[in-house]
């Protein structure tokens, strides 16, 4: 989008809470999630709480399990930034001369992640965050006089980084 471009619209009905299929599915992933960053096996728990107390309704809690719920706020359509992965394994100094080697330096792990270069270029085209960006470092002060520390970009360590990082690039 172009710099000056006016936000886009959301025509999407009110009711509309794509993909969960209501409110309450929506609200349980954000609280569950994003709010309380509750453990699968915690999620796990409260599902099954709730569809125990639902069972004589006939009815059931709004995910499976912890798995039901991530794949469907992994199938969100905004962003549409992909999660990728590769494995890796210790490749430093091993224990000498006949020592056991600990099971994790043999391990392999997965590394999941989203790319940062895409993810930061998302958050800044994204009309809501609109002027909630600080993009350099400044200095404030108060009208006595005496510095005034909001936030990172207000601060001496990045003011210095920004400061040298001019004068070397000059």
């Amino acid at each position: 989008m172009p710099s000056n471009a006016p936000p886009t619209r959301n025509d999407a009905p009110a009711d509309d809470w794509t993909p969960f299929r209501d409110r309450l599915e929506f609200e349980f992933a954000d609280f569950a999630f994003r709010r309380n960053q509750m453990s699968a096996g915690d999620i796990d728990v409260l599902l099954d709480l709730w569809a125990a107390s639902l069972f004589r309704h006939g009815d059931c809690p709004p995910y499976a399990d912890h798995v039901d719920m991530n794949e469907t706020i992994d199938s969100i359509p905004l962003g549409d930034v992909r999660w990728q992965s590769f494995t890796t394994t210790y490749n430093g100094e091993r224990p000498q001369n006949g020592e056991d080697v600990p099971s994790w330096m043999d391990a392999e792990y997965d590394v999941w992640f989203r790319d940062p270069h895409t993810l930061v270029c998302n958050l800044l085209s994204n009309p809501d965050f609109d002027g909630e960006f600080d993009y350099v470092p400044y200095k404030e002060f108060e009208p006595n006089g005496d510095r005034r520390f909001q936030n990172f970009f207000s601060g001496d360590w990045v003011w210095s980084q920004a400061v040298h990082e001019h004068f070397l690039s000059t």
